[in-house]
């Protein structure tokens, strides 16, 4: 039987040890990364939702001079973060139900929200908007198209879910968040399809 969304974190609490020491850090997310601080001066606000041990994402914005705060699930990529990127603010939450009562300029959700079910999915984004400012950049993964699939993490399956990109576009804009791109499955990314959007909160 396949994996389902709420397998998730008990994968992750499994895995922690093993991904984090296997998780690529050449860091071809940099340019996405650069395209979230836009020229902005250090001492942004990063909320670096499914974190994970923190490398290599949250550390780049770390050396950058940014002040992170990791949000994750599962108690064993926490205890991976905090030996590995010390300097981020680590919190163990459930992102589906996160409430810090804190805005932030930048909020990724980089390969952890594709984990979620569709009614998850769709009731992250008044999360997003809850601890965005205006001007704040939303950097998040998706499919390329509405579907279900289903990869491993070490030796656990994991559940990945995707709506259709028209239904994420109308959800930004209920939600208070300018489109700026879509790139699905971009060679340049590693094949992944991923969004950046801005707060303005109209």
């Amino acid at each position: 039987m396949s994996s389902q969304p709420d397998e998730i974190l008990p994968a992750y609490e499994r895995e922690a040890s093993r991904w984090a020491e296997q998780r690529n850090r050449d860091l071809w997310e940099l340019p996405l990364l650069e395209a979230c601080v836009a020229g902005r001066p250090p001492g942004l606000r990063v909320l670096d939702l499914g974190c994970g041990s923190g490398q290599p994402i949250a550390e780049w914005f770390v050396r950058r001079g940014d002040a992170v705060t990791g949000v994750d699930g599962a108690a064993a990529m926490i205890a991976e973060l905090r030996a590995r990127v010390p300097e981020v603010r680590a919190v163990r939450a459930d992102m589906r139900a996160l409430d810090l009562g804190e805005t932030y300029d930048i909020i990724l959700a980089f390969n952890s929200f594709f984990h979620l079910g569709e009614a998850s999915q769709r009731s992250m984004f008044p999360i997003f908007a809850a601890h965005a400012a205006t001007g704040s950049r939303l950097l998040f993964t998706t499919g390329p198209a509405h579907g279900e699939a289903w990869g491993t993490v070490g030796q656990s399956e994991v559940y990945h879910m995707s709506l259709a990109p028209d239904a994420y576009r109308d959800l930004l804009v209920e939600h208070g968040f300018k489109d700026l791109w879509f790139r699905p499955e971009d060679p340049d990314l590693n094949g992944h399809s991923v969004w950046l959007a801005e707060f303005t909160g109209a």
